[in-house]
């Protein structure tokens, strides 16, 4: 398998935890968003959005993340990262989608970018639009863990798809300086995960583009 990656990418770090959580063997290829690699050749000849993650497996291209991780989980069933009773799968699925589909798009780089160079925001009040719409959706996030089982992760007693998607959400929040004050269940199942070896080895400073 290669994973087209950028090291920052939040979508692309889901996928590298779902890969290291099922100890899947995978090529790494680095694209530099940040100068625009996704937009030209030869990666723009791949992906027919223009967007990382993609991974290439069987003669395959598959883009988006939460398709690529539900991909792995059917293709390697073991570990789990769905439960495997359908309300439990949907719970996980809401909490991910939660964060891959209510926060992420609009704090997205493309979208913190046009709001500079288009709408001509400043990157003090860019910042604030990342702070305010990530802290948003986090309570909101924090609201759902209340209503579920006390668990060590999102969801049970492993680490799912809903931490797939949290760990990135949380790592890019800490660059922006979003506060995690009064999300005690969020964050206790973040530090969970940050323990164990798989989403340390997922971490962007561990990928081969890494930048300071």
């Amino acid at each position: 398998m290669k994973l087209h990656s950028y090291f920052r990418s939040s979508a692309s770090f889901r996928v590298r935890i779902a890969l290291e959580l099922k100890g899947l063997a995978y090529d790494y290829v680095a694209v530099q968003i940040a100068k625009g690699e996704h937009r030209k050749a030869p990666y723009a000849a791949l992906s027919a959005d223009g967007l990382v993650p993609l991974l290439e497996v069987d003669g395959e291209k598959l883009s988006q993340s939460m398709a690529i991780i539900e991909y792995l989980e059917e293709m390697h069933p073991a570990p789990a990262l769905l439960p495997a009773d359908p309300m439990g799968r949907a719970r996980v699925r809401a909490l991910a989608q939660s964060i891959a589909c209510e926060i992420h798009p609009l704090n997205n780089l493309r979208v913190l970018k046009y709001l500079v160079h288009d709408l001509y925001v400043g990157e003090e009040e860019k910042n604030q639009w990342y702070r305010h719409w990530c802290r948003q959706g986090l309570e909101a996030f924090e609201r759902q863990l209340a209503r579920l089982p006390a668990a060590a992760y999102c969801y049970g007693d492993t680490p799912t798809l809903a931490d797939c998607c949290l760990v990135p959400q949380i790592y890019n929040a800490e660059r922006f300086e979003v506060s995690f004050d009064g999300l005690p269940l969020t964050m206790a199942a973040y530090q969970a995960c940050m323990a164990l070896p798989a989403f340390q080895k997922a971490q962007p400073s561990a990928c081969p583009d890494t930048q300071a």
